[in-house]
Formats: C-alpha cells, structure tokens, sequence
C-alpha cells in the first residue's frame, strides 16, 4: 500500500504544485514589471516603424502648443476646436519639456506609459485577482498595438481604468477622475455616467456625482472664460456634428461591404479633419441618424442601469462595470466616427471586471466570452490599421472582411452587455465577493 509521501508526489500532485509555483512567480510584481516593460517597449518600438500612421496626430498636438507658444493662437481660447479645452494639458507637457519634434513624441510616449503604469499599479493591488487582471490588460494592449499610445486614447484608457477600479470604495474620486477625463476627450463620461445611474440616495448622489462632477467642470469653464474662450468652449460638441460617416466605423460596414461590388460607392479624404469619409446621400443619411442613436442609446442604457442597480443594490459593483462597458461600447457602435483608437476604451471595463470579479457561478460566464472577444477586436483593429489601411481603404476583400467581422463583433459585445444587464437585474442568485 503506498505511503502518504508516495500519494503527495504523484503526477497530478505534482502537477498542481508546478501550476500553483508558476501562478505565484507570474502573478508576483517583479514579473508583472518585466511584462510591463515588454509590452511597452513592443509598442513604442512598434510605433516608430510605422512612424506617421501611428504618430502623425502627435505632430497634431505639437503644432496646436507651439501654435499657442510662439504666437499667442490657442486652441478654443481663440478658435473652436475637436477636443475639450483638458486636452491641451497632456498636450503642452512634451511642448513644455523639449524644443524638438522628435523629442515632443518621445516624451509624449513617455507620458503615456507613466499613465499606464499608475494604472497597472492601482490595478494590481484590486482584490482578488488585480495581478491576473494586469495580465488581461497587457494582453489587450499589445493586441491593439501602437495605435493607442500615439493618440489621447492612451491617455484616457488609464483614467478610465483607474476609476472603474476605485468606484466602489472612493466613488468620488472615481467621479473626478472620469470627470477630468472627459475634458479632455468625451469617452470618459460614459463611466461618469454609469457612476451617476447607480448612485442611490439624494446625499450620496450629491456628493459623489454632482460635487466632483461640478467642481472639475468649473475649473474648466473658469479656464476658458478667463482665457476668452467661452465661446467655445462647448463647440466640440458642434464639431462634432458636421463630421461625416468614417470608413471604419461600425455604421460604415454595410458600404464597405458594398463596395466589392459597387463600384459607385466612394471613400474620400477630408482635409480639414484628416480622416476618410464614405461619400453619398445614403451614408450622410446614416452619419444623421447617429448622431441622434448615440445620446439616444447612451440614456436608454443608463435608464437600465439604474433600473438594475434599485432591483438589485447588492450587485451594483457588478452592474456599474457592465453598464459601463454597455456606454463605452455604445459610444464606439452608434459613433459615425470610427478611429482604431476607440477601441482602447473598451479594455478597462474588461480588466476591472476581472480583477474585482466575484465567485459567483455566473461570474465567468459574465466576463469570460468578453474577454476573449475583446482580445479578438483589439487584434482585429490592428489588423485593419495600421498593417492593411491601404487595403481596408482600397476596398480589398480581405482587409474588407476583417473590418466588417471587427465592427459585427462590437455589436456582438455590445447586445451581450445589455442582455447581461438585463439578467442580473432579473435574476435572485445570492453573491458573496471574493476575499
């Protein structure tokens, strides 16, 4: 008969030893850095071998600060402009710290990456599964590839993160922090939304959503109006409005498609925004029905939220990451706007999820599939741009095809976090949080 020693070494044992050591030493910090510092160096590296495809709106921001610098021309205090007044701040640091073009995306680079290791630090401490979640995040970001770090995406998806991380214990500072993203590009008021929709009680309300929200916000419009911009301050949302349909974007796909057959349809330039636009009475058609979708589809998924939220206050940790992920998700599918970097958004929601997850029995199969799926977009979208951009814009089947199976996946993304919502709201299953 074999002894107790013979029965802990054999290969089943020792193959969950083996497992539980490789977890430890994959999950402990020093091995978290080293990934961090691979994935970004990946990227970085792989942003200067596509060099202006990934850094040209760099160049962008650079003109706009040195514009403002040398000849006292800035952005909203003296035209209006595609961003929020915010976003000159991220801009200006690099301007601030070296005189040349080169050094400017350096440094820019540079900016973005400390972005991103505050938030891989606050992610990873999240319990019960911040490191496995850091994991996800690296992953996510490496299957996007450059794009995000030479836009203000890169800026933003960190912010997102973080507040998403801290929400249930420091709602407040959540609320400021998405607040601050938001005056610098729209997106993060979808996480101040979903902030908003599972609040309950007037007081907490008002001091976690209304306060930080109006206190950012005041610094802002003060800003402007002291600077003279006050007229234009909330322009971006006109400019906005004038833009047409984008190529790439998810409403675009059924004349992308079209495109292999009809010759008719036509992609064009447009000099004054800098992207492709699908040219026609049909597309502008649908550039004009989204643009009343978006805000539409924004309310009616926070209307869900809160719905969710009163019928079941002990799953509303759960319910803000879903709905958030539902904004975000709806901010990319109902945008007439299309860009690559949008989809950096949609990781942070993914990541919180999983390092705050429960142990429910639902739990996986509410994040598990999205995970994936998010990994395959993120991969997909680099696919499209920057490697097959002149495939994708020629009407090539293949980049074609990638592009559309890319957008039908953010719809996928999109139904599943509504009808997750939908479920947990309905549904009586007890949840305990993991410790």
């Amino acid at each position: 008969m074999p002894s107790a020693s013979d029965i802990s070494t054999t290969p089943k044992a020792v193959g969950k030893d083996i497992l539980r050591s490789a977890t430890r030493v994959l999950t402990s910090w020093p091995a978290l850095w080293i990934g961090f510092v691979l994935a970004h160096a990946w990227i970085i590296l792989q942003a200067w071998v596509f060099n202006q495809q990934i850094l040209g709106d760099v160049g962008l921001y650079e003109w706009w600060v040195r514009n403002g610098m040398d000849v006292g021309w800035w952005p909203v205090f003296h035209y209006d402009w595609v961003y929020p007044l915010g976003a000159l701040a991220p801009m200006a640091v690099p301007a601030l710290l070296t005189e040349s073009t080169d050094g400017y995306s350096w440094v820019w680079m540079g900016l973005v990456t400390v972005s991103n290791a505050v938030a891989v630090l606050v992610l990873g401490r999240a319990r019960p599964r911040g490191r496995i979640a850091v994991w996800f995040w690296l992953a996510f970001l490496v299957a996007l590839g450059p794009i995000w770090i030479g836009r203000l995406d890169g800026l933003l998806a960190p912010i997102i993160l973080v507040a998403l991380v801290i929400a249930a214990k420091r709602p407040a500072l959540a609320m400021t922090l998405a607040t601050i993203g938001a005056w610098i590009k729209i997106a993060p008021g979808a996480v101040a939304l979903a902030l908003a929709a599972t609040t309950s009680g007037a007081k907490s309300f008002l001091r976690n959503v209304v306060l930080p929200g109006a206190a950012v916000s005041a610094v802002v419009v003060g800003v402007s109006f002291a600077g003279g911009g006050q007229d234009n301050v909330l322009d971006v949302f006109g400019e906005q409005g004038d833009r047409q349909l984008q190529v790439e974007a998810v409403g675009a796909t059924p004349f992308t498609m079209a495109r292999l057959w009809d010759p008719s349809i036509q992609v064009e330039y447009d000099n004054v925004i800098y992207t492709y636009e699908v040219q026609g009475a049909g597309a502008d058609a649908v550039a004009q029905a989204l643009d009343v979708a978006l805000p539409v589809a924004a309310v009616l998924i926070a209307a869900l939220m809160w719905w969710a939220a009163r019928r079941r206050p002990e799953r509303v940790g759960d319910i803000l990451l879903i709905g958030a992920a539902a904004e975000l998700l709806a901010l990319i599918v109902f945008n007439k706007v299309g860009s690559p970097q949008f989809i950096a958004w949609i990781g942070p929601p993914i990541a919180a999820a999983i390092a705050l997850g429960t142990r429910t029995q639902g739990t996986r199969r509410t994040w598990f599939l999205p995970a994936l799926g998010t990994i395959v977009v993120a991969r997909l979208t680099m696919e499209i741009y920057p490697l097959q951009y002149g495939e994708f814009l020629g009407g090539w089947p293949l980049a074609t095809s990638i592009g559309a199976l890319r957008n039908a996946l953010l719809v996928a993304l999109l139904i599943g976090a509504i009808v997750r919502l939908v479920q947990v709201a309905w549904s009586r299953q007890t949840v305990s949080r993991a410790g």
